[in-house]
């Protein structure tokens, strides 16, 4: 090939007139002959220039393919390197979301166990009270039989009689149900086993004397089922009534009154209170509906029949009755019809109400009784609800029982609760005591203002 390219460069650059048209001129063969001498020049010229580059691309593609296997290489050990950081990173990841866990759990187990100490604490100085509670409940429902039926016996009979005849006749059914193995409480009173500490101080501030009787007779109002007829001679129940009933639309009639049925109507259908006062042994005929309480349902609507015409029944009337006559006599008719109640005060129930008067005016230091009464009340009432909402919770809680902390803050309040009333129960007991020693030594007052009253009273009745 350099032999024909030095050949063809030295007849192309000769003085000879080597062109195509010329040699044509001269022999059509010898031009094709020209055509391929000149392409074979032009031919060695470029292979001179393109042969060259052909070996340095030859030598480039070996180095590119010796580069590109490298680089291959450092792709597949850095793809290596790469998976082996993913796995470290994702190794890392995890541990530290496992550590996060663990601190979480630790922090929450370390909760738990302040909570579970807060139970254990809180329980063991609840579980004295309740294994007491759960007794005393166990007890008190064993002798449920024989507390009711003295109550009910109490309640129904007991109201027309003195303090000391109703004391005979309980003394005797307590003997009885004793004798028949009826199970009761030993210590049974009527009061307390009808009436709350903070009812009978209401009343006692509404007017209610604050001897015994007195307080039978509040308890038999509240808890008779039978609209009660009061014996009222002093005006005792009268003023206590209208002081009860204030905030109740209390209407006060006479069966002198010419529209007391109108009134007594309209209390029936708005729910307000009624005091029928100053009445003699007879009732007024127009009454009985009431006094029965002969209500009805008719259309879906509770109604009585007051004379001709039937009248809406609210649940929030009320019906009282006092009389001033000192001993009257009612037919068993009334009896049947009403709760026969008689406030009439007696020696020994006028003693003890001199008595709780001499007290309260001689040793205010010894009043704060009440004050406790209350502060007891509502201890025992906030137990209740802190309880009743506890037990509550307890039903409706799923789940550890230790992760519900709003649980776990209602027994540290009911701990708390409970000593603050266990304190002033201990109050109460001592305030209580130095009363009953105090009192005694201020009877023989009231014994002789008992006595100097009905001595005046009697001299009046002669006169």
């Amino acid at each position: 090939r350099d032999d024909v390219s030095d050949w063809s460069s030295d007849v192309c650059s000769s003085d000879l007139d080597f062109s195509v048209d010329s040699v044509k001129a001269v022999s059509a063969a010898a031009g094709a002959l020209c055509v391929w001498v000149h392409a074979i020049n032009i031919y060695a010229g470029v292979a001179k220039e393109v042969e060259p580059k052909r070996k340095k691309l030859a030598k480039a593609e070996k180095s590119l393919a010796t580069k590109q296997a490298a680089l291959q290489a450092s792709t597949d050990a850095l793809k290596i390197v790469i998976d082996k950081v993913a796995d470290l990173d994702k190794q890392y990841k995890d541990s530290v979301g496992e550590k996060e866990a663990l601190r979480e759990e630790a922090e929450s187990l370390e909760q738990k166990l302040q909570r579970a100490d807060d139970l254990v604490n809180g329980l063991s100085g609840e579980y004295t009270r309740w294994q007491a509670s759960i007794a005393g409940l166990e007890q008190n429902l064993k002798d449920l039989t024989g507390d009711c039926l003295a109550a009910a016996a109490y309640l129904s009979y007991c109201g027309p009689f003195d303090s000391v005849y109703r004391e005979e006749l309980l003394t005797s059914w307590m003997l009885n149900i004793k004798a028949k193995e009826i199970p009761h409480t030993p210590t049974f009173e009527f009061c307390t086993f009808l009436s709350k500490p903070t009812d009978v101080r209401e009343w006692n501030i509404q007017g209610l004397p604050k001897d015994d009787f007195s307080t039978e007779n509040g308890v038999m109002v509240a808890r008779g089922e039978r609209w009660p007829l009061m014996i009222d001679p002093q005006g005792q129940a009268n003023r206590w009534v209208k002081n009860l009933q204030k905030e109740n639309n209390l209407q006060v009639i006479k069966l002198s009154m010419k529209d007391f049925l109108r009134t007594l109507e309209n209390a029936i259908r708005y729910g307000a209170s009624v005091l029928l006062e100053n009445v003699g042994e007879v009732l007024d005929p127009s009454l009985e509906p009431v006094l029965l309480k002969q209500i009805f349902k008719k259309g879906g609507q509770w109604l009585l029949r007051l004379g001709d015409t039937d009248v809406p029944y609210s649940e929030d009337f009320k019906f009282f009755i006092t009389t001033k006559l000192a001993n009257p006599h009612y037919v068993p008719e009334i009896c049947i019809k009403c709760t026969i109640i008689n406030f009439t005060v007696t020696l020994s129930g006028l003693e003890d109400q001199l008595l709780v008067e001499v007290i309260s005016n001689e040793r205010l230091d010894l009043q704060k009784s009440d004050e406790l009464v209350v502060s007891l009340a509502g201890y025992n009432k906030q137990l209740k609800d802190i309880e009743d909402t506890m037990l509550k919770m307890l039903a409706e809680s799923t789940g550890n029982i230790l992760d519900d902390e709003e649980l776990i803050n209602v027994l540290a309040n009911s701990k708390v609760t409970s000593v603050a009333v266990n304190k002033a129960k201990g109050e109460a007991e001592i305030t209580s005591k130095d009363i009953e020693v105090t009192r005694e030594g201020y009877r023989v007052v009231a014994t002789r203002a008992s006595i100097i009253y009905f001595v005046i009273a009697d001299r009046k009745s002669v006169v």
